[in-house]
Order: structure tokens, then sequence, then C-alpha cells
């Protein structure tokens, strides 16, 4: 076997499962398969019992997928309008927000999240920044984050270990930043 060159028939870890689960969620965030294809190819990696099974997974997605560590970050920044971010939109692992005085919702109730991480900076002067987070997801108000009484996490539902984590990194002024899940039930 050549260095490096990984035989089929070979048991596989759960590193390696975990690893081709990266590189599909990041190939769904990059739109080359849908949420269905996604789940699916999921479900398979996890099962999978050799090197063979999990390659079938990723052979028609581009090489070095894993090696795209930083995407460009979202960047929301008000101007003369509010700004509402929701629908199915990929979530990249950074997101920027600014508002001075109107307001900025991030929905993620059906966005596709490919990450295990996402952070939020969120800056806000006498505005409002909303962010809504499917039940499940893990909420982290980052240590540093500045005048956190401005800054409400109202997530109650229990955290699933295999949901995303969101950090925000707030700054508000007078503003609020608000962190929700969706009402439905």
């Amino acid at each position: 076997m050549i260095d490096g060159e990984r035989a089929p028939a070979n048991r596989a870890g759960d590193a390696d499962r975990e690893s081709v689960a990266e590189q599909l969620r990041i190939a769904a965030g990059d739109g080359r398969i849908g949420l269905a294809e996604l789940e699916e190819r999921l479900d398979r990696a996890y099962a999978a019992k050799t090197y063979g099974e999990l390659d079938v997974l990723v052979a028609d997605l581009p090489q070095g997928g894993l090696a795209r560590t930083d995407a460009e970050p979202l960047v929301l920044k008000t101007s003369l309008s509010n700004i509402k971010q929701s629908g199915r939109w990929a979530v990249p692992r950074r997101i920027s927000a600014e508002c001075k005085m109107l307001s900025i919702v991030i929905d993620f109730t059906e966005a596709l999240c490919p990450h295990r991480e996402v952070t939020v900076e969120a800056s806000c002067g006498t505005g409002t920044i909303q962010l809504i987070v499917p039940k499940g997801w893990a909420v982290r108000i980052d240590g540093s984050s500045t005048n956190t009484a401005h800054i409400v996490d109202k997530t109650t539902a229990p955290v699933d270990p295999a949901a995303p984590t969101l950090t925000v990194v707030g700054h508000p002024r007078a503003g609020r930043i608000k962190i929700k899940q969706p009402r439905r039930g």
C-alpha cells in the first residue's frame, strides 16, 4: 500500500466517519448536494464499516473539501433599511452583524448549517439584532462580549449534541441582542 492511500476493505474508525461527514456538510453548504441527499449520505457515513463504504460517499465531490476551513464570512450591516436573513440559506462559519438604529434578524430555522460551530459577531447602537435558532442548537455567549445585560438568551429547549453550537460575541450599546427559538411546536 502506498503511504497515504487507504485500502477499501480496511476498517474505518470514528474519526474517518466524522471526517467524511464534515466533507458532506461542506458540500451541502456549497450547494453541491441537497438536504435530503445530505441526510441520506450522513446516515450511510455513520453506518460505514470500511474505507470503501466511506470513499463512495465523497467520490463525486471536489477533492480537498476539508482544507477549506474558513469561507468568506456573511456580513450584514444596516444602512437605510432593516435586514432579514431567513429561509433556506447556507450558514458560513462566521457572521458579522452590525446595526446602529435599525434591526437585523438572522433566522437559522430553515438554513443549512454544515458546520459544528458558528460564530456571530453582533454589534448594535440603539438597534436590535435578533437571532432565531432551531430547537436543539446550543447557544453560548462569548466571554469577550460587552454590556451583557443587553444580551438576552431565551432558548429553553434541550441541546442536541449533534446540532451546531452558536457562539455570540455581542457588543450592544443601548440596543439589544435577542436569541430565541421559533414559536412553532
